[in-house]
């Protein structure tokens, strides 16, 4: 079994998202630095503000985290926790079931993502 202890990588735009300065991360992000967010300890932050485009949220641990408002759609996020995390107006990505999201709230599971049917 994989190791799923919550990343705290020492690297500034890890920092960044710490100290919840979401303008320059956004800023460094548009301008090409590349980081690795699969897996990342996330908990109680505020990431109101985040540009998700071509985030990973695989993983990651998003305990009593704001996510309020953000766009989720193309973000991959299986394996992730929510627990307690405030979600009002989040678009999630389809994979994920009203279920599924409600029982890593309200529990702590992590995300499983659901196939996708074609109708």
């Amino acid at each position: 079994m994989a190791d799923q202890t919550p990343r705290r990588p020492d690297h500034e735009l890890y920092k960044l998202l710490q100290d919840e300065q979401l303008d320059e991360f956004n800023r460094r992000r548009a301008a090409g630095e590349d980081f690795d967010t699969r897996g990342l300890d996330l908990r109680a932050l505020d990431l109101r503000g985040l540009d998700t485009t071509g985030l990973d949220l695989t993983d990651c641990y998003l305990r009593d985290t704001n996510l309020a408002g953000l766009d989720l759609r193309e973000v991959p996020m299986e394996g992730a926790s929510i627990f307690e995390a405030r979600i009002s107006g989040v678009f999630f990505p389809c994979e994920l079931t009203a279920a599924e999201i409600r029982m890593s709230r309200t529990f702590g599971t992590r995300l499983r993502y659901c196939p996708l049917t074609s109708d």
